[in-house]
């Protein structure tokens, strides 16, 4: 009986060891395009203040939702000739013309944070940013980034931003 447990407790252990050596499932693998040449998924901001987001990829599609602010970010998640399929922040999906896309340079705030002076957390705070405030991206180091969001100018920990990385996205 005891040999058993023995091998019981080491198929254990070699079903354990090697679920932590193999990539998480979760993770999903970055492709580059056929169509841009860019890398999917990759984040993408809104052109303009108006955007349709479609059911399908053409105009012949209805209009799911009608976006109002330029510069929202989305995460394209697959492309095709003149459309990409984007995640929106609260995780719709919707097709949208690739002309009505431009390159990442907003994020959105995810939950209620002190906007700081320095990227540090004992810097004092300029000011209050709430969950859902569309932020211009100035720069990025390690940990912080530095946002406008409205007449403020600060620093914001990279976790409390959604628009940066792919890996944070809910993919």
């Amino acid at each position: 009986m005891l040999g058993f447990y023995r091998l019981f407790l080491s198929a254990c252990l070699i079903l354990t060891a090697c679920q932590l050596a193999t990539p998480s499932a979760s993770a999903q693998a970055v492709k580059i395009s056929q169509f841009s040449g860019k890398p999917v998924p990759r984040f993408a901001s809104l052109r303009y203040a108006r955007v349709n987001g479609r059911i399908g990829p053409s105009t012949d599609h209805q209009v799911a939702f009608e976006y109002e602010r330029a510069g929202m970010p989305v995460l394209i998640v697959k492309e095709t000739t003149d459309w990409a399929r984007v995640r929106d922040f609260e995780g719709d999906e919707v097709w949208m013309h690739v002309g009505q896309l431009t390159e990442p340079d907003h994020v959105i705030v995810t939950r209620e944070v002190a906007l700081r002076r320095k990227p540090q957390t004992a810097s004092p705070a300029r000011a209050t940013v709430k969950p859902g405030v569309l932020a211009e991206l100035h720069s990025c180091n390690e940990r912080w980034c530095e946002i406008s969001a409205g007449t403020y100018t600060g620093w914001i920990d990279k976790p409390s931003l959604w628009g940066l990385n792919t890996d944070t996205a809910g993919l």
